[in-house]
């Protein structure tokens, strides 16, 4: 399933499989369609060309609409939405931090009011499971819940405890799913996910204990929701010596290229995060030198590509002048081609870095760019 084939430092490069799409190459960034599509007007087969490897959805959203249920006869994400390349769902947790106001928690799981319509749902571990095997996402991510940082340390502590409970109920549940007769994806992986928000000894606490399930693969959760970037990065220093050495390793909803290339540094392999297509929906576009506003003046007259280091479809047809004119005119073209030099950008992000370990050069790389792609040209 996962092997590392070369390190440096701490940093690993390695090869996963799965059952859908070829041998995914690590460190990987997974580009998030929430709802089975890119937003922006990107389809699954422009991410072909854009370099992805996995494509991330939501099991919330899609639970909500057009219902897991109607996915499965479908037959299953992939089937739904042309994607032949791995899948990766969350579990819903993430949607316990950012649906604070339209939730209550309790042993059993999490009671949510829709936010379209308000009607009641409960989601638990064996739901979560459930509907991410009727998606047929290659892996499924454990239910738990993603807390605020900061937040008081016996909260945090009887969180951590509740999250181990429910990744029990996970394992029992995914692997029942996965042996009934029709299952979609009879070989879906479970990652299961460490939490403990800013407190060292519980992320050390918790991950001690989950590492010791039945997972195919560990994420860390609950980071970039509040905290100082020096927190996360401390934080991802305490657990990962205590991560399996064997399994692949996901840091969940980050983030800025810097962040990456720090996280990689670190032993980190898998990454999300909605920013390069949020960003790019505003016009705020990463490129080698910096990160740009192409909604600003001075590119009104520009000829000259995004970003002459790259060569995205975007950079290739077309100037800054025309993507600016594009963002004035309230074009919807203006997000397509932004969100597809971004999405190119990071997945370049990705593989620049695994060329860099695999030639020994990946501290160098670092180096240069860890605080220049921070910078605004």
């Amino acid at each position: 399933m996962f092997r590392v084939i070369k390190k440096e430092g701490r940093a690993r490069r390695g090869e996963f499989q799965c059952a859908h799409g070829g041998t995914v190459q690590t460190p990987v960034f997974m580009n998030v369609g929430t709802q089975g599509a890119i937003k922006g007007a990107v389809s699954a087969l422009d991410l072909k060309e854009l370099k992805c490897q996995i494509e991330l959805s939501n099991t919330y959203h899609l639970h909500l609409r057009p219902g897991d249920e109607l996915v499965k006869r479908m037959g299953g994400l992939h089937k739904f939405m042309n994607w032949d390349g791995p899948i990766l769902t969350d579990s819903g947790g993430f949607q316990v931090f950012s649906l604070a106001g339209l939730r209550k928690i309790k042993e059993e799981g999490v009671t949510f009011a829709s936010h379209l319509d308000g009607h009641k749902i409960f989601m638990g571990p064996e739901e979560s499971m459930r509907i991410q095997a009727n998606l047929g996402s290659d892996i499924a991510m454990a239910f738990d819940e993603c807390i605020e940082n900061p937040a008081p340390y016996k909260y945090v502590k009887d969180s951590c405890d509740r999250t181990y409970r429910w990744l029990e109920r996970c394992v029992k549940a995914h692997k029942e799913y996965c042996a009934e007769p029709g299952a979609v994806n009879p070989d879906q992986m479970l990652f299961g996910i460490n939490q403990g928000g800013t407190y060292a000894d519980l992320r050390v606490e918790h991950m001690k204990k989950i590492r010791d399930l039945d997972c195919d693969g560990f994420a860390i959760g609950g980071l970039a929701v509040g905290e100082e970037t020096q927190v996360m990065y401390d934080i991802i220093d305490a657990v990962e010596p205590h991560m399996p050495e064997e399994k692949p390793r996901y840091l969940m909803g980050v983030g800025t290229p810097s962040n990456i290339i720090e996280a990689v540094a670190r032993g980190v392999d898998f990454f999300d995060c909605v920013m390069p297509a949020r960003n790019a929906r505003h016009g705020k576009l990463f490129t080698w030198s910096g990160t740009v506003n192409i909604r600003n003046e001075k590119y009104a007259e520009d000829e000259t590509p995004l970003d002459p280091e790259c060569d995205c479809p975007t950079c290739r047809n077309f100037s800054k002048a025309y993507l600016r004119h594009l963002f004035k005119a309230e074009e919807m073209l203006a997000m397509r081609l932004a969100v597809m030099h971004n999405l190119y950008f990071y997945n370049t992000l990705a593989e620049r870095i695994r060329t860099s370990l695999d030639e020994g050069t990946f501290e160098q790389f670092r180096a240069r760019y860890s605080g220049k792609l921070e910078k605004r040209v």
